[in-house]
């Protein structure tokens, strides 16, 4: 598996996704220069398109890699109708691969949250910003 999403972030968007009556929404995440320690995780969420729209969509990349969160206690390796995406462009998942999304709640308040990046050699205290192993 190149990315893992853990249960407390796929519940997290279905809970989103119902909220919104938005069986499409999903999460996008991309990084990019910046932050203070050199690369940051910027993340937004998306309404995919559907059908006929899918081949002309301008939401979708070609270098896009749309995953899906499979649920543990599952038979099937295939995912659930409607299951939770995440999206990502193929640099960013070049940095990402083998990392996890989380979901935290803290008392300064609650985010998705790229934890246990195997290419990160350290972050800032909020989480949005890594420096790359050399």
């Amino acid at each position: 598996m190149k990315l893992e999403i853990t249960p407390r972030a796929a519940q997290r968007l279905s809970e989103i996704m119902a909220k919104d009556k938005n069986p499409n929404l999903a999460l996008r995440i991309r990084v990019e220069s910046g932050g203070c320690h050199g690369f940051q995780y910027l993340m937004s969420l998306i309404t995919m398109p559907t059908g006929e729209g899918l081949e002309s969509s301008t939401i979708l990349n070609e270098d896009d890699s749309i995953f899906q969160y499979v649920p543990d206690e599952t038979e099937s390796t295939s995912p659930p109708p409607n299951s939770p995406k995440i999206i990502l462009d193929e640099p960013s998942l070049e940095l990402l691969t083998g990392s996890k999304v989380d979901f935290t709640q803290e008392l300064i308040g609650s985010q998705f949250k790229i934890v246990d990046n195997p290419y990160a050699s350290s972050s800032c205290g909020c989480g949005t910003s890594f420096d790359i192993k050399a």
